[in-house]
């Protein structure tokens, strides 16, 4: 299933890999300003995955999923978005402001679906609508990791974190758990999971162009 997906959207996580703040990144030539923009933002989609998250939890089909949707709501909150301001106090952002910060349209707009696709699909939709996050993020962390580390300490530690063996093994977890509940689902319910797979990819795409524009 999760390979189907993928596939649907290559040409969108293509177009991501291929991305100027993305490959800026990698070089270490992005500019500040627009990686500071992406971070504010990326703070407030934070908070809203972190609800996605817990309405993952909610909705687990069995206990084991059921705590590991917990334990990553719990990272979450307490790890990754404590990067995110140890990020933004780095680079002269108040934590004040941060808290200030007002979402963007496309931030607004990717929360909003997958909101509504965890509050009213159902379980194996709602995966295939966090997936393109994680994955996407690791997968683009791993390639640019196979170029080596830019020279810019940042945006090194922005690859090593979305590269390491933790965040690949979670994003297997989630893979095979979409592998698993997506088996022999009829083929109306697949094309249902596509278009939301690839409504999420579209909006990952649209992040990193909001970060690029600022706007």
């Amino acid at each position: 299933m999760s390979e189907r997906l993928r596939a649907a959207a290559e040409e969108i996580w293509h177009a991501q890999h291929d991305h100027p703040f993305v490959r800026g990144i990698g070089e270490g030539t992005l500019d500040g300003a627009r990686f500071r923009f992406w971070l504010r933002q990326d703070y407030l989609f934070l908070i809203e995955y972190a609800r996605l998250l817990a309405l993952a939890s909610a909705k687990a089909p069995d206990l084991d999923t059921m705590t590991r949707f917990a334990g990553l709501l719990h990272t979450t909150l307490h790890e990754e978005m404590a990067l995110h301001r140890s990020y933004s106090a780095d680079l002269g952002i108040a934590l004040p402001d941060l808290e200030r910060e007002r979402p963007a349209p496309t931030t607004r707009g990717y929360t909003d679906f997958l909101l509504r696709t965890a509050a009213i699909g159902d379980f194996v939709e709602l995966l295939s609508a966090l997936l393109p996050c994680m994955w996407g993020f690791n997968e683009i962390g791993l390639a640019l990791a196979e170029r080596g580390s830019p020279d810019h300490v940042g945006y090194a530690r922005w690859i090593e974190m979305y590269s390491s063996s933790d965040f690949t093994a979670l994003v297997d977890w989630l893979r095979e758990l979409t592998d698993r509940l997506g088996a022999g689902l009829p083929a109306a319910t697949e094309q249902r999971l596509r278009e939301t797979f690839l409504t999420s990819s579209r909006y990952e795409l649209a992040f990193w162009e909001t970060a690029w524009s600022r706007s």
